[in-house]
């Protein structure tokens, strides 16, 4: 009896833990199901956003190149001149009055020269004869030439007359918008000096200027290095500017300038760009923010700005592996990009980065990876670990 007995308390035994291993299995949880999406390399622009000061496309100084008394303004301030129109009058009547004397001078030098070649020319004709000398001869040819010489001169001094009286009204040499007035009428203008009257600037197109520090420049001619545009290509990269009411300008600029050296006193490269103002809406002189699209990168990521943490090592992701273990990567920001953060080192084509879900899962653990849908993300945005928001500073 105590055999059979033993037997059956052995067997109750085996079969509790049997049953036990069988409730332990059974209630093993699942690997937890993650949304991920694949890393897909992209060429993208590369923007920055950027201050400059806007200047006239050509800026001209009008002045008084004839010394007189200003007679009256001919144009209304701030408006659109042509190039080539009058805008001041300088009272002429002094000029006049130099280009009849030197008329005068032309008509006496001409009256001498007449004589003096005729005089030559008989002297020429009855020198073979031998009826003037050959002293008489070459003292008539002088007077010629002397007489010739004054005869030029005196044109040369009409012309400038001329030139003068032309310079009393003064005109446009460019088209665009004229300035303020700088001198009042009835001053006296040119008599030391060559005055400044107002200016004229052309403001369509105009340029913005700007400028980036040396290291930022550098670092974008090696993003540029394997893109297809880069900054040495301009009129290719290109602005587009933001208004004070925060629209943006609906004219797109192109940069048409990078300089060659460097900025000692702030280590900065000066750049410039073309934009068109045809309803001058803009002013030269103004600051304008501007986002600058600066050739382009290749081989980049755009992942999801909740696919991203951060700790002591700096920014990684993580990501679902062939073996549906996660993995952790580390990964290089370049920046923004449409909510979304650009890698520009550090994950690989066809990773499976995941998305949401990061708080079930850890690194080495197994995950079940699932299509992550953007239309999920405000409901998963309140799980997201404090981790998943890197880079604000």
């Amino acid at each position: 009896m105590t055999s059979p007995l033993r037997t059956l308390v052995l067997a109750c035994a085996v079969a509790a833990a049997v049953s036990a291993c069988k409730k332990e299995e059974q209630a093993a949880p699942p690997p937890p199901e993650v949304g991920v999406i694949e890393a897909k390399p992209q060429t993208l622009p590369l923007q920055r956003e950027l201050v400059g000061r806007l200047s006239p496309y050509r800026s001209a100084d009008v002045r008084a190149r004839v010394p007189g008394v200003l007679q009256k303004r001919l144009y209304t301030e701030g408006t659109d001149v042509k190039e080539g129109q009058a805008l001041f009058q300088i009272d002429p009547a002094p000029l006049q009055a130099e280009l009849s004397s030197a008329q005068g001078q032309l008509a006496s030098a001409q009256a001498t020269y007449t004589n003096a070649k005729v005089a030559a020319d008989r002297a020429r004709s009855l020198a073979p004869q031998q009826y003037v000398s050959q002293s008489d001869l070459d003292t008539a040819e002088a007077s010629e030439r002397t007489s010739a010489a004054s005869l030029q001169q005196a044109r040369a001094a009409v012309q400038t007359a001329q030139i003068n009286l032309g310079y009393a009204r003064v005109t446009a040499p460019i088209s665009g918008r004229a300035g303020k007035q700088q001198v009042t009428e009835g001053a006296l203008v040119g008599s030391s000096d060559v005055t400044l009257l107002t200016t004229v600037d052309q403001i369509d197109p105009l340029y913005v200027n700007f400028s980036m520090s040396s290291d930022e420049l550098a670092a974008l001619r090696q993003a540029q290095s394997q893109g297809s545009v880069s900054l040495e290509d301009t009129g290719k990269s290109t602005v587009e500017v933001q208004l004070a009411d925060g629209s943006k300008y609906s004219h797109p600029g192109l940069l048409d300038f990078s300089d060659t050296t460097v900025d000692p006193s702030t280590g900065a490269v000066s750049l410039r760009a073309l934009l068109p103002n045809p309803e001058h809406s803009l002013l030269p002189g103004s600051f304008v923010s501007f986002q600058a699209t600066l050739g382009q990168r290749n081989n980049a990521f755009l992942v999801p700005q909740q696919a991203i943490l951060r700790d002591a090592a700096g920014p990684y992701a993580l990501v679902v592996g062939q073996d549906g273990k996660v993995a952790r990567k580390n990964v290089a920001l370049s920046g923004q990009l449409q909510n979304q953060w650009l890698i520009s080192s550090g994950l690989a084509a066809g990773d499976q980065v995941v998305v949401s879900g990061v708080q079930k899962v850890q690194e080495g653990a197994v995950a079940k990876p699932t299509p992550w849908q953007p239309q999920a993300a405000g409901n998963n945005a309140g799980q997201a670990p404090a981790a998943a928001q890197p880079e604000q500073k």
